[in-house]
């Protein structure tokens, strides 16, 4: 039987790429160890099973030296201000994968004569926080009574989400890599990105994050999309960031969700802590998190009370069991956008698009599977 021989050190980075340990692998690849000292040779079809565990490339595992990978975009995670590092295969496939779906509607946007998106490089960070926060609500549609008529905070995302790709911002919030329920997304390395473009600017959401979170998360995504501005970000509302754009973008959004003037004027800073953050979220519909961080902006928490309070928030929040990923054709929307989803759709039954491309960039292979996705967007046949 043939061997292949390869580089014990690409094997090795592969593994480590892909966050596995060697125990992780030894069942499905039980010579690994010997693979990696260099003591015995994997077969071609065995080296192409390697490479899709680990989710490399197989004509990685055949350079001369291991790849040195990096983000496509300016990358602003970091752990305690602490940047963070190499980039995940979970992170970067779900990052080209939005790409490509951005490129695609670029240019269907084109084709159909839209006209660029106005808020996209609109502000600078040197521009007022308040002010911009009240111009980016008044764009979105964000109306403060209105979100304070919705039952929960939850329902709140879901009508923010609308709102942002109702204006043309494609939102796309999902716990996995495309439809692969087994490649789920880590928090801890990213929580979104923003991939600015004035025709199809694009805000991804892990999904795999709280809900609490992900409000947040959206919010200083899109505040990237108003500079003009690409990122991936770890934003957290109590984080105070060394970078200056990420730092804005966090003011922002906090200033969006919860304006401070409006806070201070029902803030009950004699109140029990948890239940005022709790009463205060059901008024503006966000989560607690954001609300601590309004209370400390307010005075009415230092910053280690601020910290103590969020992390026990956070805490409670990531014990609380979470659903299973729903029905399909629903969390479609939600992963690919639907504006994205309405419009592929529509270019493939009109024979602008071909139906490989259109599986590709949705993710499934089945003709029965577009025709249900399109009928449950309203643009089947």
């Amino acid at each position: 039987m043939n061997r292949v021989e390869v580089r014990p050190e690409l094997l090795r980075w592969a593994r480590e790429r892909a966050g596995f340990s060697p125990n992780t692998l030894a069942r499905r690849f039980p010579k690994l160890a010997a693979w990696e000292q260099g003591a015995a040779h994997p077969t071609f079809k065995q080296l192409e099973d390697f490479a899709r565990a680990t989710f490399t490339p197989v004509g990685f595992l055949f350079l001369d030296a291991p790849l040195v990978e990096h983000i496509p975009i300016p990358d602003f995670r970091t752990i305690g201000n602490t940047y963070i590092g190499r980039p995940s295969p979970d992170l970067l496939d779900t990052l080209y994968l939005c790409q490509q779906r951005q490129e695609w509607y670029r240019n269907f946007a084109r084709t159909m004569g839209q006209m660029p998106l106005a808020p996209v490089g609109s502000a600078r960070i040197t521009d007022n926080v308040i002010r911009t926060s009240a111009a980016m609500r008044h764009m979105l549609g964000i109306d403060l009574e209105e979100r304070r008529q919705l039952p929960t905070w939850t329902e709140a995302l879901r009508r923010f989400i609308e709102q942002a790709d109702a204006l043309g911002v494609l939102v796309m919030v999902s716990g996995v890599v495309g439809s692969n329920n087994r490649r789920r997304l880590d928090p801890q390395e990213f929580r979104g990105f923003a991939l600015s473009d004035t025709l199809a600017p694009l805000v991804f959401i892990n999904g795999a994050d709280t809900k609490a979170a992900q409000m947040f998360t959206l919010a200083h995504e899109l505040a990237h999309v108003w500079l003009g501005q690409s990122a991936v970000s770890d934003a957290q509302a109590v984080q105070v960031p060394d970078n200056d754009a990420e730092r804005w973008c966090n003011q922002v959004a906090a200033e969006m969700l919860v304006p401070l003037a409006v806070l201070r004027s029902e803030y009950d800073q004699c109140a029990e802590l948890w239940a005022e953050a709790a009463r205060l979220a059901r008024r503006f519909k966000v989560s607690t998190l954001v609300i601590l961080r309004r209370m400390h902006d307010a005075g009415g928490l230092t910053h280690q009370q601020l910290w103590d309070a969020y992390e026990t928030e956070l805490a409670h929040l990531r014990a609380i069991p979470r659903g299973s990923g729903g029905d399909f054709y629903l969390t479609l929307g939600a992963r690919a956008s639907k504006t994205f989803a309405r419009a592929l759709v529509t270019s493939t039954l009109e024979g602008q698009t071909s139906f490989t491309e259109a599986f590709r960039l949705l993710g499934f292979k089945k003709m029965a599977t577009f025709h249900e996705v399109g009928h449950s967007l309203g643009v089947g046949f």
